[in-house]
């Protein structure tokens, strides 16, 4: 043992909600957001604030479009349950069983009430991939190879393929489509950029109309696996439940902020055009384009020799 741990054996998996992927993410929009911050003092009068509002929530959008595709809280549920421990043993344990379902995967934790129980530490946390490419079913064979706890294994059977439940299928697909949408939603959040810095204006509202509807999609992809009926996890004599989680949720609000964004863009643009390119900082700048020439200034000496 090095502090510990068995250094020669692979160690615990990835957390059901944080991971590397999402730490990268976040780390690289975060740098962004302070490169923008530093830059924010050169710019002067309230187009300052305007600039920073409109630059924090749209990387903020960005940021959770491409964060949902690597957690794993679209889904969630927890029970409490006395349950057996290992096959063939008659030893139960209290613990927390959890079951976190995202668009790549499904993470199914167990933690012991207390953790320390028989003499072990009881904290699991084990991913099984469906996206395309991972196969389901050898990774759960590796759970039975390596003598995963019988509440995880029992959990993990539920979405194999050779299951009576036969969510595979409906899930891997519905989470394949769901994150395909959210990449065309990042691309169209890049266009609507590109466009509110040409600047077109109402061109760029068009897009985040178009950023939200493949949002909303993405949403309405994922919700097809309530089609097919879950089969019912019974742990111990308690019933493990599934909702909604985090990120669907996170979801929904984004999808209605971008439509409420632009909806707005394009209303103010037919409404009140000026306002709109006051918000921009592009109302003195057109001001200038077309500023004319109050006074002018004549040398004398030039119209005295009639030049």
């Amino acid at each position: 043992l090095f502090d510990g741990v068995y250094p020669f054996y692979p160690q615990q998996r990835k957390a059901a909600v944080f991971d590397i992927s999402t730490i990268i993410v976040i780390v690289v929009f975060l740098t962004l957001a302070c490169s923008f911050l530093l830059i924010i003092p050169g710019i002067r009068g309230r187009a300052r604030w305007y600039w920073t509002l409109r630059v924090l929530l749209s990387l903020f959008v960005g940021v959770v479009i491409v964060v949902v595709q690597f957690t794993g809280d679209w889904e969630t549920g927890w029970v409490q349950a006395n349950t057996s421990y290992k096959s063939f043993s008659p030893v139960q344990v209290n613990a927390d069983i959890g079951l976190h379902i995202g668009l790549a995967g499904v993470n199914v934790t167990l933690r012991g009430n207390p953790v320390q129980q028989i003499n072990e530490t009881i904290n699991y946390n084990e991913h099984f991939p469906w996206n395309f490419g991972a196969d389901y079913d050898r990774s759960y064979s590796q759970g039975l190879e390596k003598g995963l706890p019988s509440p995880i294994l029992y959990v993990a059977e539920k979405f194999t393929t050779q299951s009576p439940c036969a969510v595979h299928r409906q899930y891997r697909i519905a989470g394949h489509y769901a994150s395909a949408m959210l990449w065309v939603a990042f691309c169209t959040w890049i266009i609507s950029n590109i466009l509110f810095s040409m600047p077109v204006l109402i061109y760029g509202g068009y897009m985040l109309l178009v950023t939200g509807a493949f949002m909303i999609f993405s949403l309405l992809s994922f919700s097809t696996v309530r089609n097919s009926p879950m089969c019912v996890i019974q742990i111990g004599t308690r019933t493990l439940h599934v909702a909604y989680g985090g990120s669907f949720w996170l979801m929904v609000a984004i999808g209605l902020l971008c439509f409420l964004a632009g909806i707005t863009i394009v209303a103010m643009h037919y409404l009140n055009l000026d306002l709109l390119k006051t918000f921009f900082d592009l109302r003195e700048d057109k001001a200038e384009e077309h500023q004319e020439t109050p006074e002018v200034l004549i040398n004398p000496h030039f119209v005295n020799n009639g030049l």
